[in-house]
């Protein structure tokens, strides 16, 4: 099992997406849709830029990620040592049978031999068990944190009478002036609202 924190950022980023944030509005031939027109006034459109890699950062992200991915670390370290010292042992006992190889009794090394694939036998069906349990916990622990910054970026948007929320960590930005970036503010808000020590629910 690896756990590996870029993969989990890049999954984590992409399930909160924010380019951009619209208005709702009926679809066509909807009640409410409005009748065509053959002119209409320009919209005022106020956009605004975020960077939601700048959300993981360990020291000035949202701290509620953070607190959560140490939060899962921890519950599958003890695996991730068992997987650990399963390979010590396998790595151990190839080393010992490539330098007794020659000299050794032959059934003294086909015993190792068995003994060693046993490891890997071991060591490959514990850790896909236990990566799949790892990622089934990460959804678990993730998914409501997603939700929260989702909701918490429109309505970040809406009080601010923003139109378009561009997230620049997905799509490429030529120039923008620093004055339209709300990255940090958002993060302030957010963290403010939302402590970092707020408790995770046990697995089942």
């Amino acid at each position: 099992m690896k756990i590996d924190r870029l993969i989990l950022a890049f999954a984590f980023i992409a399930a909160i997406s924010v380019s951009p944030v619209l208005a709702q509005r009926p679809a066509a031939g909807q009640p409410g849709t409005a009748p065509p027109q053959t002119s209409a006034n320009v919209p005022d459109t106020k956009i605004a830029l975020i960077y939601s890699d700048l959300f993981l950062d360990d020291k000035t992200g949202i701290a509620r990620f953070t607190t959560l991915l140490n939060t899962l670390n921890r519950e599958f370290q003890p695996r991730q040592t068992e997987l650990q010292q399963i390979q010590q042992k396998a790595t151990a006992l190839n080393d010992e049978i490539e330098k007794t190889r020659n000299v050794a009794d032959p059934k003294t090394i086909q015993q190792k031999l068995d003994q060693l694939e046993t490891y890997k036998v071991d060591l490959k069906r514990k850790s896909e068990d236990a990566q799949q349990a790892y990622d089934k916990r990460r959804k678990e622990i993730f998914s409501p944190l997603q939700d929260a910054i989702g909701k918490a970026l429109e309505a970040f948007a809406k009080q601010r009478g923003i139109t378009v929320l561009i997230d620049g960590s997905q799509v490429p930005v030529v120039y923008a002036s620093d004055s339209i970036d709300v990255t940090r503010a958002f993060i302030n808000e957010f963290n403010g609202k939302n402590p970092a020590t707020a408790s995770v629910t046990p697995p089942k």
